[in-house]
């Protein structure tokens, strides 16, 4: 284990660090504001001590972007689970109100006593296809949400509503002449500025349903 600890608290506006020595004394403490130069400060800061470890809580979720930084520029870092900083502070003496420094501290103290903590690793191909596997997941997500609420209006303004999937292939088909009530004619302009298909390259599709009523209309194309 390295001679140096040091503890990083992440949040989103302010990270906060604290580095002890191997018998848990205390060394020194920065709180960095969350910008472009938050790891050159940090790295900056550490340098006094050539041999340290990084313990971020949460490098895989709130610090990752942090941890992520500090690995590009060499630093070895761990990835302290939160519910262990929390059972350090539980089980300590002394000043032990929860804040951003003895949170760092926690993390620091539980990255050095657990041996079972995890080392960060840099961001592979693996976590590229996590990115476009949720990617995926919210845009067929989007799309349900729009096709059933889709449904609902069609229902108030087509008698049975549309039975079948609503799909690009059935706006060439229409199915009901156009509405002459000024209730039916915003339901109708609704339905024409909703996007409701997936193109193959993980766009949102932006299609009228006015085809459905008998108006072409070309379809565009809008990224997400």
């Amino acid at each position: 284990m390295a001679g140096v600890m040091i503890g990083v608290d992440p949040h989103k506006a302010s990270h906060t660090a604290v580095a002890i020595s191997g018998a848990e004394e205390p060394l020194g403490e920065l709180r960095v504001r969350a910008s472009a130069a938050q790891a050159e400060r940090l790295l900056e800061w550490a340098a006094a001590w050539p041999e340290r470890t990084r313990a971020v809580e949460g490098a895989g979720g709130l610090g990752h972007l942090l941890a992520q930084q500090l690995l590009s520029a060499g630093e070895r870092v761990l990835d302290v689970q939160p519910k262990l900083g929390a059972r350090v502070r539980l089980l300590a003496t002394g000043n032990v109100n929860k804040n951003d420094p003895n949170d760092a501290r926690s993390v620091a103290v539980a990255a050095l006593r657990s041996p079972g903590v995890r080392e960060a690793r840099p961001d592979d191909h693996a976590a590229v296809l996590k990115v476009w596997s949720k990617r995926r997941r919210d845009l067929a997500s989007t799309r349900t949400q729009v096709v059933c609420r889709l449904h609902a209006v069609l229902c108030e303004l087509v008698p049975g509503g549309v039975a079948k999937k609503i799909i690009a292939a059935h706006a060439a088909r229409p199915t009901t002449p156009r509405p002459a009530l000024p209730l039916d004619t915003k339901r109708h302009s609704f339905c024409s500025a909703a996007p409701f298909g997936i193109s193959p390259d993980g766009c949102v599709q932006i299609r009228p349903i006015w085809r459905l009523f008998g108006r072409r209309t070309r379809p565009h194309m809008l990224e997400m």
